[in-house]
């Protein structure tokens, strides 16, 4: 498995409008993304501007496909003005 975390810095006058759009973008990712296993989207009231992100795709090609996909690319030009900072990491599982 491919694990991506993804933290966003969100200004106040942004979260509403950047959220729906957050969600539907994890909702068709998981529904039309055979790769897609896992899309978690949390938030804490400590931290009002801060959107993560926990990922889990099949590999990092299924990752690659992921940002690669119409409606990943509609969801990144649509939120671009609206994202004060993103952090992006990934891991790959290790087995035992």
């Amino acid at each position: 498995m491919f694990a991506v975390v993804v933290t966003f810095s969100i200004p106040p006058e942004h979260f509403a409008q950047f959220m729906p759009l957050m969600q539907q973008n994890a909702a068709t990712s998981l529904a039309d993304e055979p790769g897609c296993h896992r899309f978690d989207i949390a938030t804490d009231p400590a931290r009002p501007d801060e959107v993560f992100l926990y990922e889990l795709y099949s590999d990092e090609a299924a990752f690659r496909a992921h940002l690669s996909t119409l409606h990943f690319q509609a969801f990144d030009k649509a939120t671009a003005a609206m994202i004060a900072e993103k952090s992006v990491k990934t891991y790959t599982s290790v087995r035992q």
